[in-house]
Formats: structure tokens, C-alpha cells, sequence
């Protein structure tokens, strides 16, 4: 007998009867002798449609209010769920955040897990009973406000569950069947990988990666959670995320990944002066706007242009705040491009093998594609290129480190 946390995401749950699916997908886990817990997202397109109310009213609106409404979505999914659990025979019964409680801090629409109290849940797993826990949201206790955990959030929920109940594991089902090479629509001879190791997958995420949320693989590295990512749709081996030490063969180079959520800035003519970087990226910071790649070029005249990139969404927020500290920064002019895209390499084999980067450099030069910005860590190389040139630099760097596979069978074939 395991102990399972079972995560299911928006378009598992989509519609009534992909509600019934996931709902017999437990129960067989429960037949099993498993005591299980399930995580659910809001039901496909819900919280876009939330978010878009909350944008429409107020570009720049009250976070708390915010989060307020996104966090209905998940409500609407776990009664359902549970409702079709009971349906089928499954003792199941729904939970909220704020019931467990899955306490946060207070950055609203970006809230961090501080805490769980597992014991209440265990107590009702080893009693027979299935809770259903709505994902992506928390409490803020001070205040005792409802929180949000960020987008993909309920990836988090799930881990720091399976962390709080101490899980043998934690089951991702998603719409694809696990961790590809690279996005199996763009490039069709992406490979699935058996196993990945927790740093790769953090890499990955954090670089556009949309299989996981970043501080979900964060969390699971930090607490050693095991991860798997499963197909809701299909009955078939997935990826495992695991420690490092239990892959045997480490390729140099395990996927690609990309980026059109970014945004670039430019601050022109900035005073070459101490203390600059920290009147720039303070505000941004205490507004929990979070800055990617930083270049900065020292000019003759005593000034600086730096340039920095953020998620698209926090845009509007960023030129705001930073209109605010104009006098304060001295810049001359400020430049806005949310037409870029960010294309990582990644693998654990950088850090014993040499070229990586000159590779990708030399590849994307003879697609005749322009780098605007690069960053590079131990596992990793990053650079920044213009939106409509994604497509065109996943495939041609896939095929460069050798990471296509056979080509998939048409239909009617095989």
C-alpha cells in the first residue's frame, strides 16, 4: 500500500465527463488498497476567463480582489469531483485551502507556501476517505485573506501536499503523456524521457517548460518529493523526476525549452553611478515583479543602457512603477518590446562538456537569427530572440545536440 497524491490539471477536468474519468482513475487507486488525496485545477479556460474579468475592469487592480475571484474556479472543480467520486462508491469529501489550512504569505496572485498541518488529512486517508483539494490557493492568516499561488499553482499545491502528508508520491496527470526533448507540437521527433533529474526539470520549467510549475519542481527538489508526469488520457509509463543520482547515462544536453510569455525593457542613458541597479530593480522587487536576464552597457559619457527582461503580464505594472522613479533613476527614455521569446538549452552534461553555447550561437546564426540577450548558468544557456523566429530556433537547435528521435508514424501507417 502507497500513500499517492494525485494531481490533475484544467483539461483533465474540462467537462463532466473527463470529471467522471479522473474520478474512476481514483477509485482504482483506491481498489488498490492506495490511500489517496487529489488536487484539482479549475476546469479548462475558467480562470482565463476570471483573469480577463479582473484585467477588463482594472489593468492594475486590487491583488486581494484578484485573487478572490480566480480562486472560485477550484471550488467549482473539487465539489464536482467529489460529488462524482461519492457517485461511483469512493468516500471522497472536498477541501478548500483555507480548510486544511495551506498557509501563505501575503503576495497575493503570487503567494508562497508557508506551511501545512498534514494531520488532519492523514487522519482522513487512513480512515478510507478521498479528499479533494482545490489547487492554487491558500490563506494569508494575518489577514485571513484567500491567496492565490500563481499560474500553474495547483502543480505547487499538489507537491506541498504530497510534502505535509509525506507521499511515496506525487502523480501529475496532465494532457501530454510526460517530459519531451522539447514541445511535441513544434518539433514532432521530440523524445519522451523516461527520467529526468530534479535540477534539469527546474531548469526547464523556469525557462517556459509548461509540463511542470517552476516552484512546484522547486519545492519537490528541495523536500524529495517524487514526481511523476502521467497522460490523463491514456494508460501509459510516464516521466520521472527524480534525484540526479538515479539517472545512470546523463546526456549533455536534455531539452529545449521556450519562452513567448517575456518581455523586454530598455533603459537608456541611466547615470553610471552606485547604488543605480538597486533604484532600478528595488521597486520591481517590492512589487513582486520578477526580472529575468539583465544586460547592462557602460557608455563613454558617464551613462549606462540596461536592459532587462519580466513576464508579459507584469509589463504594464513594471512601466508604472518605473515612470514613478524616473527622477529618482534619471534615465533619458524607457523602451518596451513584449514581442520576444526565450529559448533555453538544458542538461546536466554542460557542466563536463565544452561548446554548448557555441553551438547554439553558431546554429541560430545560420537561420539567420538575431541574439538580443544572453544568460548562462552551470546546466544552462538562455538567449533571447525576436517572437516570430521561436518555432524556426526550436527545431534547428533540437536537431543540432542530436535530440531528434524517429519519425512518428502517420496515420495509417504502423
Amino acid at each position: 500500500m502507497a500513500r499517492i497524491v494525485m494531481k490533475f490539471g484544467g483539461t483533465s477536468v474540462a467537462d463532466l465527463d473527463r470529471i467522471r474519468n479522473v474520478a474512476n482513475r481514483v477509485k482504482r487507486e483506491v481498489e488498490a488498497g492506495h490511500e489517496v488525496a487529489v488536487v484539482v485545477s479549475a476546469m479548462s479556460g475558467t480562470t482565463n476567463q476570471l483573469v480577463k474579468w479582473c484585467q477588463d475592469l482594472s489593468p492594475l487592480h486590487d491583488a486581494r480582489e484578484y485573487d478572490v475571484v480566480v480562486a472560485t474556479g477550484e471550488q467549482v472543480t473539487i465539489g464536482l469531483l467529489a460529488i462524482a467520486l461519492q457517485t461511483i462508491g469512493v468516500e471522497a469529501r472536498s477541501w478548500q485551502g483555507w480548510q486544511i489550512p495551506i498557509l501563505t504569505d501575503q503576495a497575493h496572485g503570487k503567494a508562497r507556501v508557508e506551511s501545512i498541518d498534514g494531520s488532519l488529512l492523514i487522519e482522513r486517508m487512513q480512515a478510507g476517505q478521498v479528499p479533494v483539494i482545490a489547487g492554487f490557493q491558500g490563506l494569508e492568516p494575518t489577514r485571513n485573506r484567500v491567496t492565490t499561488l500563481g499560474r500553474g499553482g495547483s502543480d505547487l499545491s499538489a507537491v506541498a501536499i504530497a510534502a505535509a502528508v509525506k507521499a511515496d508520491r506525487c502523480d501529475i496527470y496532465t494532457d501530454v503523456d510526460g517530459v519531451y526533448t522539447t514541445d511535441p507540437r513544434i518539433v514532432p521527433r521530440a523524445r519522451k524521457l523516461d527520467r529526468i533529474s530534479y535540477e534539469e526539470m527546474l531548469e526547464l520549467a523556469s525557462v517556459g517548460a509548461k509540463v511542470l510549475q517552476t516552484r512546484s519542481v522547486e519545492l519537490a527538489m528541495k523536500q524529495r518529493v517524487r514526481v511523476q508526469v502521467l497522460s490523463s488520457f491514456e494508460d501509459k509509463p510516464g516521466s520521472l523526476v527524480v534525484d540526479e543520482d538515479e539517472i545512470v547515462e546523463q546526456p549533455i544536453v536534455s531539452g529545449i525549452a521556450y519562452s513567448r510569455d517575456e518581455a523586454k525593457v530598455t533603459l537608456r542613458r541611466v547615470p553610471d553611478r552606485p547604488g543605480v541597479a538597486a533604484s532600478v530593480f528595488g521597486p520591481l522587487s517590492a512589487a513582486n515583479v520578477n526580472v529575468d536576464m539583465i544586460v547592462q552597457n557602460v557608455g563613454a559619457d558617464g551613462s549606462t543602457d540596461m536592459t532587462f527582461t519580466l513576464g508579459r503580464t507584469d509589463l504594464p505594472r513594471a512601466r508604472d512603477l518605473l515612470e514613478k522613479e524616473k527622477a529618482t533613476i534619471g534615465f533619458e527614455a524607457m523602451i518596451a518590446d513584449p514581442d520576444v521569446a526565450k529559448i533555453s538549452v538544458v542538461g546536466i552534461g554542460m557542466r563536463t562538456h565544452a561548446g554548448v553555447a557555441t553551438t547554439m550561437f553558431k546554429t541560430l546564426s545560420e537561420k539567420g537569427i538575431n541574439i538580443q540577450v544572453i544568460s548562462t548558468s552551470e546546466i544552462k544557456v538562455s538567449v533571447l530572440i525576436p517572437a516570430d523566429y521561436t518555432e524556426l530556433a526550436v527545431r534547428a537547435l533540437h536537431t543540432a545536440y542530436g535530440l531528434d528521435g524517429p519519425e512518428p508514424a502517420r496515420r495509417g501507417e504502423g
